[in-house]
């Protein structure tokens, strides 16, 4: 098989796997929607999937970024791993098992009882779903504000956008666990504003939330302390792990946000999955591109993204925030940091 050094891929190269699965999906989204309501439901099916795949790639454009900053430690395999399983796990995984999961535990019913309330009566399988969302936030909120806090609270952390915020943070992280500190009061601060039976049930969301981020990163301190004889695994396994999860975390508020506009499991399914394959092809290309490299402040408004996005997801166990303000929030910071980004490059491109 013929294969195309990185530097002389185009744009295209890195989408062609994307505009295959968009072009797949759209077909079987078109025949799902032609048997359940002739040529109006295939237009209609046609039209949720190319929204859901519009809003999981606003919703994960900073997860892309962060992606390729953890890929570029990665060995080569894991890279296209990451491309080929991490599709498979986040379509299957994320957008069909984890929902009927839910469904599962939040019902108290058998997986295969859980199949068929999705296929038969997508109302009670939406209804279910929407039930469990105080939890998802939790968990959800946790781990992304763990990432962010993390990527802040760095003292090696030597570049900064905002430095009247970020160099007081790089030098506090000298203080022992203050990032957990932090995560901990701002789920205090949340699970004081609910009632006290949803409180509980958030609180317990979100400890396990940081239980996991922490999880991880035991996970990969202890693949890292085993030497040059685990350098695969760390820069594998490890990794690999960690990105799937924040893949995880990221696509709660999208899941969730899709039953806004149909409780077909399927179509979900099949237009958030369409959206996955385009943010992992740009991963790719940023990685490859040495894209981060270039833009020095592009993976600081991705990280200030993350931290918008768990507080949004905080905020969501109050009030309904939009899914279409949580994705324009997301490319705003991003846009900033790009344009911040090109102003620093050219004052500083004689020096």
């Amino acid at each position: 098989m013929k294969t195309t050094h990185p530097s002389r891929r185009t744009t295209l190269d890195y989408f062609r796997w994307a505009f295959a699965v968009t072009f797949a999906g759209l077909v079987l989204g078109g025949v799902i929607g032609w048997a359940y309501g002739g040529a109006a439901g295939a237009a209609s099916f046609l039209f949720i999937c190319a929204v859901l795949a519009v809003l999981e790639i606003s919703l994960s454009f900073d997860n892309a970024i962060v992606n390729a900053n953890k890929l570029k430690s990665m060995r080569p395999e894991w890279q296209r791993r990451f491309l080929t399983w991490g599709i498979l796990i986040a379509v299957f995984g994320m957008r069909i098992i984890f929902p009927l999961a839910i469904v599962v535990v939040a019902a108290g019913i058998g997986p295969i009882e859980a199949v068929r309330l999705a296929a038969t009566e997508p109302s009670e399988y939406s209804r279910i779903m929407e039930e469990a969302h105080l939890g998802i936030s939790a968990f959800g909120g946790t781990f992304l504000l763990m990432v962010a806090l993390s990527y802040f609270f760095d003292d090696e952390k030597d570049i900064h956008w905002l430095p009247w915020i970020e160099k007081p943070m790089a030098r506090s992280a000298a203080i022992r666990g203050i990032e957990v500190a932090v995560a901990l009061l701002v789920v205090l601060v949340f699970a004081h504003l609910l009632k006290v039976q949803q409180s509980h049930e958030f609180l317990y969301a979100a400890i396990f939330g940081l239980v996991t981020f922490l999880g991880v990163e035991v996970l990969s301190g202890f693949l890292d302390a085993k030497g040059s004889s685990a350098e695969m695994a760390r820069g594998g396994v490890g990794a690999f792990i960690y990105l799937e999860i924040l893949d995880a975390s990221f696509s709660f508020d999208g899941v969730i946000g899709a039953f806004a506009l149909t409780s077909n499991m399927f179509v979900i399914a099949i237009g958030l999955g369409i959206g996955a394959m385009y943010v992992r092809s740009m991963t790719i290309m940023l990685v490859e591109r040495g894209t981060l490299a270039e833009y020095r402040f592009l993976e600081h408004g991705a990280f200030y993204a993350i931290l918008v996005l768990s507080i949004v997801m905080f905020l969501q166990s109050l009030v309904h925030v939009p899914e279409a303000i949580t994705g324009l929030m997301g490319a705003v910071l991003i846009g900033v940091s790009f344009w911040a980004s090109i102003h620093w490059n050219a004052r500083n491109r004689d020096t």
